[in-house]
């Protein structure tokens, strides 16, 4: 028993290490300076990432999308722990890692989007950042090596209705956590939505003689949460470094010879 699962382990270290390896090919076409990224974020803003791993690219196709990484920003973390090192900011789940706190310079050189919670009062976003915190240290949930495994293929010929449940990744371990799950249930903690399931209720307006429509909505499980979904919500704001700080047209320099 003891045999088996040291193999198990070794296996599962040998994968992790392929699928964390970077892709050849990886262009960044919308980059926003560390420094510009820093001047507008908040508290518990969602950072989307378009990352360069192997496991990202799986993890793209099987959503559909440009996203397959999120991470949220705390603030300046103040701890003892990373004196004399470069400023925490943000706290992510990675791979390798589990749940770290690390400088928002990590993301330089690739593609970025800023989620950020609309209508969230300052207390709540200071809950969900803690609730992020508290969760440092946590491991990557990796259940067991066939989780894994089915992210060696970067365009498994999964049918679409299937590829959110193939995103589930892990045993639902509560000391264990992946990316996007753990965000959302610090979102989950403060009753703020993602992408809740909506209920449709008609009732009759008796005294006004109409139908009036109420929304029931239904938290999702945190497991099947994708990096997307912070984009696709309805309630979360795509915020635009370039947009924010003030873009005038009339100052861009356009060359007058064409890019071949």
């Amino acid at each position: 028993m003891v045999l088996n699962e040291y193999l198990k382990q070794k296996l599962t270290n040998i994968l992790v290490r392929y699928l964390t390896g970077k892709v050849r090919k990886y262009e960044s076409f919308a980059i926003s300076s560390i420094e510009t990224l820093e001047s507008v974020l908040q508290v518990a803003d969602v950072i989307l990432v378009e990352g360069n791993q192997r496991f990202s690219t799986a993890v793209k196709y099987l959503t559909q999308s440009t996203w397959s990484h999120a991470a949220i920003y705390v603030g300046r973390i103040d701890s003892p722990e990373f004196t004399g090192t470069e400023v925490r900011s943000v706290v992510e789940a990675d791979l390798e890692n589990g749940v770290i706190a690390i400088p928002l310079s990590k993301y330089a050189g690739f593609n970025t989007r800023i989620c950020r919670p609309v209508g969230l009062d300052e207390e709540g976003r200071e809950k969900v950042a803690q609730f992020m915190l508290d969760s440092i240290g946590m491991n990557y949930d990796l259940k067991n090596v066939i989780d894994l495994a089915r992210y060696l293929i970067p365009t498994p010929p999964v049918p679409s209705q299937w590829r959110r449940k193939m995103l589930a990744l892990g045993s639902g371990d509560p000391t264990r956590a992946i990316c996007s799950t753990r965000i959302a249930e610090a979102f989950q903690s403060v009753a703020y939505p993602i992408l809740p399931n909506i209920e449709m209720l008609s009732e009759k307006d008796c005294e006004k003689c109409h139908e009036t429509v109420r929304e029931i909505l239904h938290i999702r499980h945190h497991s099947l949460f994708a990096p997307r979904d912070f984009d696709l919500s309805p309630y979360f704001a795509t915020i635009k470094p370039t947009i924010q700080r003030g873009f005038d047209l009339k100052k861009l320099n356009w060359s007058e010879k064409p890019e071949e």
